[in-house]
């Protein structure tokens, strides 16, 4: 990494200043507030803190923050790392967590979907990885296809190597922009958002998952080197090497996201079998997946924001005896339209006990009244608990699902596990 300019060095350490300020005074983690700062005193600071780094951009829908995590942890193989794992994935968290490790040569940052295009071109990154598109936060985001032409066109003005997952066809067709590619099956569980050609808007044909081809243009998934096997929990390298993942997060969806990560972490030249190693020693991430006890009850958090990712927390919930609880917000970093609760089918909870809560939980109770889910409406998750215990005095555990800032105020009232 080269050496800053003096006018970089002092933004960097009067971004730093502000960011410990805040952690002090218990405003925040500090990476908002720190990369303002320094951007007020260098309007270029990201160009310049990642001249002569090896950075990795990571974005998506959903799974950026733990495959942003994951490829750390692997990373972490060859030294310190500058990473904003945490979240903070717009260009002030860049400038804070590269700022953070100014001595560290690898780099991997989640970015969110509406800036990669700036991040590409302000880092001019070694490799940008790819995993998913679907509908989020509609009233303030523009509509998928449009930010998938866009990254497009991001990427066909750089030599970054991209790590795209081919089975998401709006991934696949914004990767094929770029003049390098390694193509990963990592699976697509959610496809209601990729039903047309991104290319010319014929119908897709998927007459055999994963594959899926326009009949039109001839626009077709891409010839893949890595992959998973969800069935098997099996990684394939693309010398044909076989590895279990056996990792410490639940479900495909994690699946998915380590595969893409070994891939990543390939690419910088770490084995296939020492990443996957690597890999297993998460076990949470941001709070996803993590426990808290309370009133003698364990209480499973997992987060969702939009339908794909809803569909991926049913996957992984404990079996129909332990009861669920919907939390539902919808605040700017949320979304203020809840109409998306729609997308979801949620007769997969019939079998369950179900409780709603959160600022919008009026809206889910309705959505699940169509869908004929018995349920019960609740202030508070201690309210849920008392009611669980005085029916069950023997219950040990609950599941959570929840979006962004209703998962963020629980973790603050139960905990905020990392």
């Amino acid at each position: 990494m080269s050496e800053l300019p003096l006018r970089a060095q002092l933004a960097s350490v009067l971004g730093r200043g502000a960011a410990g300020l805040s952690r002090a005074t218990r405003r925040g983690d500090g990476s908002v507030i720190g990369g303002r700062v320094a951007l007020k005193v260098e309007p270029e600071l990201l160009t310049k803190l990642s001249r002569g780094r090896r950075l990795a951009l990571v974005s998506a829908t959903n799974g950026k923050t733990t495959t942003t995590r994951l490829i750390a942890q692997s990373l972490r193989e060859f030294g310190n790392v500058a990473t904003n794992e945490h979240g903070a994935n717009m260009p002030t968290g860049h400038i804070t967590a590269l700022a953070n490790a100014k001595g560290a040569v690898n780099g991997v940052l989640e970015v969110d979907e509406k800036y990669l295009p700036q991040v590409i071109e302000a880092t001019q990154p070694s490799f940008v990885v790819l995993m998913n598109l679907s509908r989020d936060q509609m009233d303030r985001a523009s509509e998928i296809n449009l930010l998938a032409k866009k990254w497009r066109t991001a990427l066909g003005k750089t030599d970054t190597h991209v790590i795209a997952n081919a089975d998401d066809p709006l991934v696949a067709w914004a990767g094929l922009g770029a003049p390098n590619a390694t193509w990963v099956s990592a699976g697509q569980r959610w496809q209601e958002d990729s039903l047309c050609c991104p290319e010319c808007g014929g119908h897709l044909e998927r007459d055999q998952d994963p594959y899926w081809k326009c009949p039109e243009c001839g626009l077709a998934r891409p010839e893949t080197s890595w992959s998973v096997e969800n069935d098997s929990d099996t990684l394939t390298t693309p010398e044909g090497r076989n590895i279990k993942l056996r990792l410490n997060l639940p479900g495909d969806a994690n699946r998915s996201n380590a595969v893409i990560a070994a891939a990543t972490a390939a690419g910088y030249g770490l084995h296939p079998e020492r990443a996957v190693e690597r890999l297993r020693e998460i076990t949470s991430v941001a709070g996803r997946y993590t426990s808290v006890v309370t009133m003698g009850v364990e209480v499973r958090l997992l987060l969702a924001k939009n339908p794909a990712g809803w569909l991926e927390s049913f996957a992984v919930l404990d079996p129909p005896r332990v009861p669920v609880i919907l939390a539902v917000n919808a605040q700017i970093p949320d979304g203020k339209d809840t109409s998306w609760l729609w997308d979801i089918d949620y007769r997969v909870l019939r079998d369950r006990s179900v409780f709603v809560t959160g600022e919008r939980r009026t809206d889910l109770a309705l959505r699940l009244e169509v869908d004929e889910v018995p349920f019960q409406v609740a202030d508070r998750i201690d309210e849920i608990l008392g009611r669980l215990k005085a029916e069950s005095p023997d219950i040990t555990k609950v599941d959570v699902i929840a979006n962004y800032t209703a998962f963020q105020q629980i973790r603050t009232a139960y905990g905020r596990v990392q």
